[in-house]
């Protein structure tokens, strides 16, 4: 029974990080240039589709896009991505997004996400962390329909909102906590 399980496990293991491995390439852009297209064109299909975005972006700092991130797992799974900080409308640096999971999962999905940078502290933590944890360091909200109902310019008060978008794909939830974004040369 022992081996029998523990062969499952190995498989199960063995099944995620090909699938991951797999998927991974969908989520990286071929250059530079095709990264700041993608993000340009997922923030005004995000500006389009909730005008909540819209007003915060334009009270936002700095405003890091990643337009495709991948997630796929069985059991123990992983979701990766590639991003552009944008101040002032100019992409200025590069980022990855890492997530690794285990649990009661099997699937693959994507989606993409922004994260609104609201003050010079959060931009400057991104910055200077050399991997940022998201859940540690600034605040973010994670903004979902609920939370956008309540939420307006005169109530910003967090260090960062997070909005989730384009989910695609057979997997439950989207959930960017634990997520570690580190800078990357592009």
């Amino acid at each position: 029974m022992a081996t029998t399980r523990r062969s499952f496990m190995g498989l199960a293991l063995a099944l995620a990080a090909l699938v991951s491995i797999g998927t991974i390439d969908n989520a990286k852009a071929a250059t530079a240039e095709d990264l700041n297209k993608e993000a340009e064109l997922a923030l005004d299909k995000l500006y389009r589709t909730n005008s909540v975005a819209k007003e915060i972006s334009e009270k936002a700092e700095a405003i890091l896009v990643f337009p495709s991130i991948v997630k796929a797992g069985l059991v123990f799974g992983g979701a990766y991505g590639e991003g552009v900080l944008m101040e002032d409308g100019v992409p200025k640096d590069y980022y990855n997004s890492v997530t690794g999971s285990w649990g009661l999962q099997a699937g693959a999905q994507s989606y993409g996400y922004a994260v609104f940078l609201m003050n010079d502290k959060a931009v400057d933590y991104l910055k200077e962390s050399h991997g940022w944890e998201v859940g540690v360091g600034p605040t973010v909200v994670v903004v979902d329909e609920g939370v956008a109902k309540n939420l307006s310019t005169s109530t910003l008060k967090e260090d960062a909102y997070a909005f989730i978008f384009d989910q695609e794909g057979l997997m439950a939830g989207v959930s960017i906590e634990g997520t570690k974004i580190s800078q990357i040369d592009r």
